[in-house]
């Protein structure tokens, strides 16, 4: 008898050879397994966790920090704080958020064993909220976990979120990537780009874990929720790991990372705005203010004079207008900072094409670093 696939036993079909191929990549067994305990069959996802949390979890620490207050008498009132962070190899070195060690007058990591042992900050990047922390501590004790590739993310993949929310030791969730090429904005006020979006419960302890694909493969490193009530709806966002791996070398050589820095603070121009101060461009950065002794101030480049009403708006006016950087046209200041963050470094110079009182002025920037604070 000839048996016809239906499209939906093909697309079961399909899955299924997929989720044969994750399993052989973790070394965990194709068929489904049968639970000695319970008698229970095990889907092929739930292999795939199991197989990904019994080989990562042990490379997730449990970081608690220690910052010290004063209250009203002046009386030193210690506060602690808790994330996560993930060894990323055997000499001890951790990845964790900015925000999680912020501040921090001492650090404490639990490992695996539950031993608990003292943490040395080594470097933080509050423009991407990473921070890379170091124990001493003999290298059998040590699970480096394999970092991915973030670059290659499809949305729908699974997505596996390894963490201690609110203290809960290395806890599992398991969702999908909802969405990647996000951006969320810094302590800093800078943009943080490329930001993956997952559905996988992240709650306030999770900051600083990792994120994983269906290979236990890090892929990012989880950062921030958005909700109105204080824990999980199913939005999160982890910082992809591309990033982290691009700037370990600086964090961990030099405690900091190298942005590129003009100087300047501006005004996107919109065209309410080009309109209401009669510019001769739609679109452009409004320089509305220099700072003394940056290098958009040694170049000459001239901030705003004046105020003026946009809508309900009061906004400085008079300033340069920047067009183009190096021949690529720029309509925001957030564009810029990406464009110079990911295009040009520390000591570059760049030739900016302005607007001056509505004639064109090319001026030549040899770019700063931003400062710490």
């Amino acid at each position: 008898m000839i048996s016809i696939l239906s499209p939906l036993h093909v697309r079961w079909s399909l899955l299924a050879a997929v989720m044969t191929a994750a399993l052989s990549a973790l070394g965990a067994p194709a068929q489904a397994q049968q639970s000695p305990s319970e008698g229970q069959v095990l889907s092929t996802d739930e292999q795939i966790v199991i197989s990904v949390y019994k080989r990562a979890s042990p490379g997730v620490v449990h970081i608690t920090s220690t910052a010290i207050a004063y209250d009203f008498f002046f009386n030193p009132v210690p506060q602690r704080g808790t994330g996560s962070g993930l060894v990323v190899d055997d000499r001890g070195y951790i990845l964790t958020n900015n925000h999680v060690v912020e501040d921090a007058d001492s650090l404490e990591v639990t490992l695996t064993d539950k031993s608990k042992v003292p943490a040395k900050l080594v470097g933080r990047d509050p423009s991407n909220d990473l921070a890379v922390i170091r124990i001493s501590v003999p290298k059998e004790k040590l699970f480096p976990l394999k970092l991915g590739n973030s670059d290659a993310l499809q949305v729908g993949q699974m997505a596996i979120a390894i963490g201690n929310p609110f203290g809960l030791d290395r806890t599992v969730t398991r969702g999908v990537i909802s969405s990647v090429g996000r951006t969320l904005r810094s302590e800093n006020g800078r943009q943080i780009r490329g930001i993956i979006q997952t559905d996988a419960p992240i709650n306030p302890g999770n900051s600083g874990g990792p994120l994983l694909n269906s290979r236990g493969e890090v892929i990012g490193i989880n950062s921030a929720i958005y909700t109105p009530s204080g824990g999980s709806v199913g939005i999160g966002f982890a910082i992809p790991i591309n990033t982290a791996k691009r700037l370990l070398p600086q964090l961990i050589g030099k405690g900091r990372v190298s942005h590129p820095w003009l100087g300047i603070s501006g005004l996107d121009i919109t065209p309410e705005v080009a309109k209401t101060l009669k510019l001769q461009v739609p679109e452009g950065i409004l320089v509305v203010q220099v700072s003394p002794r940056s290098p958009a101030d040694r170049a000459g480049i001239k901030g705003s004079v004046r105020r003026a009403r946009v809508g309900n708006t009061l906004v400085s006016a008079g300033g340069d207008i920047i067009v183009s950087i190096d021949g690529r046209k720029m309509s925001s200041v957030d564009e810029m900072t990406a464009f110079l963050d990911a295009e040009r470094r520390v000591g570059d110079e760049v030739k900016m094409d302005l607007l001056r009182d509505g004639r064109p002025l090319t001026l030549s920037v040899r770019l700063g670093e931003l400062p710490e604070a």
